[in-house]
């Protein structure tokens, strides 16, 4: 191909100066709306340089030098600022002002601009009423007695529902095969992950504290429960010590503990982040392919995170990699509506959410889009050291079987008298809740029609020393808080809630600790189970390209609901044994 060699020259400090920003971080995405500073994405035609009467066969490496050359100069020449470019796709992150925006938008090179999209993690502890990014009201699966979820040794009951014991017996352990995941990051320093993470990029600050994996990315612990889901290793925990009740001393196992994980940090502290970082991440995920210059032959991209709203530059970016070979695979969203992006795109597999009786989780997202399913409720899994909770409760005699820690409750023991705090139902609801009877005691409240928050946060203006919150329906509640409380504060079932209440004033101990492991509900949860079984397959059948693997994992799901596909199910649960084996 002939090139303007005179244009290349005009341009040339622009075009170092605009390939410098291939590789640059972008600001901590801890806001919840990234349009309102002006950030927006735009897209150019495909070949702009067909104006300069250049080849118009596929544009080598120069020609898209060039290329991203005109594409800087029409944003600062609209006065805006360019903040990315990729210029593989011919999009650009950028930030106008409303005079520059009208003037990008004139420009006859310029495709589309768009407002720039933040995504969310989507998973939460079990049993929380909310999370940032997410608003689902769960159902009682998510209350359901914690038996039914307690791992069998080292297998969660959603490695049990993949037949991953069997798998493993089989020496089916997704080697060879390479998992990215796009998150919070990772706490690498948990046993469950034996020092054997392949790779690590941060895409979203420039805090020191966030560039090392073995040192404090993942504020927010997402990140590390769905690595966990994918990759703790058999034999791995971290003892007696900080594990969840019910659990094997030595942990949890992933469903491929032989892939080789990656983990590119996309989602800030608050567990949001911009489409520039994901974009971004998943990039240096696709980077990790031998045929883009890296080590991997395989390489699955698992996005536990969705939200925004529809964008041209996203799915021009997932259309990219998806043609390089990798597979990418995201949750569909908590909000029990429409399928969230990116699991909305083309070429990328949406991923619903089941309970352990195969029903669809009632905030699992549903339409057209929804490819496949996986557990997504009451999922045990890793957290970074020593930032879950755990719980225990003593009263009448007894240690309560069911106990759950709010995930912002002080940690400690309190040993005292409870006392019932009171109000309608004893719901202890409104701003200006008042009863002295709870000062220096531990204080008993039924859920109601008030937030966890408002009960915890009366309990403890009125001088409670703890707070139990019983559940008005089956199991104990998981208890979503705001803000962070220094006395412990817990749920328990509607059956040990009323066995207080009729006691009158009874004694209670009633501690919660430190743990490394943590029950979390959500697609996000679902997304890793379909990623690693997506993986485990791949490594079996290596020749596989993308396209090929996805019609396999689909072709033999287990079929739930409506037969064939649905908009709840998809094809149905993933059945990486099935696929393997075709038994």
């Amino acid at each position: 191909m002939s090139l303007n060699r005179a244009l290349l020259a005009a341009t040339l400090a622009l075009s170092l100066a605009a390939c410098s920003q291939q590789n640059a971080a972008v600001p901590d995405a801890s806001t919840p709306d990234l349009s309102s500073s002006g950030n927006y994405l735009v897209g150019f035609k495909e070949n702009p340089l067909s104006a300069q009467n250049l080849d118009a066969q596929s544009l080598d490496a120069q020609a898209l030098e060039a290329q991203a050359v005109l594409q800087a100069q029409a944003v600062t020449a609209a006065g805006g600022t360019l903040k990315q470019q990729w210029a593989d796709i011919s999009a650009a992150a950028v930030q106008l002002s409303p005079s520059a925006l009208a003037a990008l938008k004139a420009n006859p090179n310029v495709e589309y601009v768009e407002l720039e999209a933040v995504h969310h993690a989507l998973g939460w502890p079990s049993g929380s009423l909310t999370r940032e990014g997410s608003s689902p009201a769960l159902s009682s699966q998510a209350l359901k007695a914690q038996a039914i979820f307690n791992p069998s040794g080292e297998y969660t009951w959603g490695d049990n529902a993949l037949k991953v014991p069997q798998l493993r017996a089989s020496n089916y352990t997704g080697a060879g095969v390479a998992v990215c995941v796009g998150d919070t990051g990772i706490d690498a320093t948990h046993p469950e992950f034996a020092r054997k993470l392949k790779g690590y990029k941060n895409f979203v600050t420039t805090d020191a504290n966030r560039e090392d994996p073995y040192k404090l990315n993942d504020v927010d612990g997402h990140g590390t429960h769905v690595a966990g889901t994918v990759f703790a290793q058999l034999g791995a925990g971290t003892g007696a010590a900080a594990r969840q009740p019910g659990m094997d001393a030595n942990g949890v196992v992933g469903v491929a503990t032989g892939v080789n994980l990656y983990m590119a940090r996309v989602l800030g502290d608050s567990g949001s982040g911009s489409s520039s970082g994901i974009i971004n991440g998943v990039n240096w995920c696709a980077a990790q392919l031998k045929s883009q210059g890296g080590t991997e032959n395989k390489v699955v991209v698992s996005l536990s995170l969705g939200g925004g709203r529809a964008s041209q530059t996203e799915q021009r970016a997932y259309t990219a990699a998806y043609n390089k070979g990798v597979l990418i695979v995201a949750a569909t969203g908590n909000d029990g509506a429409a399928v969230s992006y990116p699991a909305a795109y083309t070429n990328v597999v949406g991923v619903g959410a089941t309970d352990a009786d195969n029903a669809k989780a009632s905030f699992s997202n549903f339409g057209t889009q929804v490819d496949l399913v996986g557990p997504g409720v009451g999922v045990l899994s890793s957290v970074p050291l020593g930032k879950g909770t755990a719980a225990n409760v003593t009263a009448l005699g007894r240690s309560f079987a069911e106990v759950t820690s709010a995930d912002l409750s002080g940690k400690g023991s309190v040993t005292g008298t409870v006392a019932v705090a009171g109000g309608t139902n004893n719901e202890f609801c409104g701003t200006t809740a008042s009863s002295a009877a709870i000062n220096g005691k531990i204080a008993l409240i039924k859920r109601g029609t008030c937030t966890f928050e408002e009960k915890t946060a009366n309990a403890v203006r009125n001088g409670a020393t703890g707070v139990l919150i019983y559940n008005n329906a089956l199991g104990a509640p998981g208890i979503g808080l705001t803000n962070a409380y220094t006395v412990p504060v817990v749920g328990i079932t509607q059956t040990d809630g009323e066995a207080l209440l009729a006691a009158g004033a009874p004694t209670a101990t009633l501690s919660v600790t430190g743990a490394d492991y943590a029950y979390f509900d959500g697609t996000s949860m679902a997304t890793p189970h379909v990623s690693a079984a997506a993986a485990v397959v791949w490594a079996a059948k290596p020749t596989l390209t993308n396209t090929g693997l996805l019609n396999l994992l689909t072709t033999t799901a287990t079929d739930l609901g409506t037969a064939g596909k649905d908009n709840n199910f998809g094809h149905g649960l993933v059945n990486p044994l099935k696929a393997i084996t075709g038994q």
